[in-house]
Order: structure tokens, then sequence, then C-alpha cells
């Protein structure tokens, strides 16, 4: 993960969903602005059993 995305995923569940609620349109948007893959995200929240809702723009 990125030194400035946080690495427990219980912290990067809210900060993502904040990113995405506040500032973001979608996921790639996102990524592509942090500089991170989505599959690096997507993969560390389903570790926590969180999936991406491209309708809902977060993971629930």
């Amino acid at each position: 993960m990125a030194d400035h995305i946080p690495s427990d995923p219980f912290i990067l569940l809210s900060f993502i969903n904040t990113k995405l609620r506040d500032e973001y349109p979608s996921l790639n948007e996102l990524c592509a602005s942090l500089d991170i893959s989505a599959e690096q995200i997507t993969d560390r929240l389903a570790q926590i059993g969180m999936r991406y809702d491209h309708d809902l723009n977060k993971f629930g």
C-alpha cells in the first residue's frame, strides 16, 4: 500500500468511503488521484468482507 493510505483495513474503509462521498465520483478517479490501483484497494477491503458498489460509489 502507498504510504499515504491507511494500512488497517477498517480505517482504510472509512478513509476510502469518505473520499468517495466527499471528493470523487468513482473509485477509479480516487485511485488515479492517489496513485494507487483500484485492485489494491478492493483486495485489501475484500479481506474484511467489503465490496465496491458502483451505483452507490462506496464500499459496503
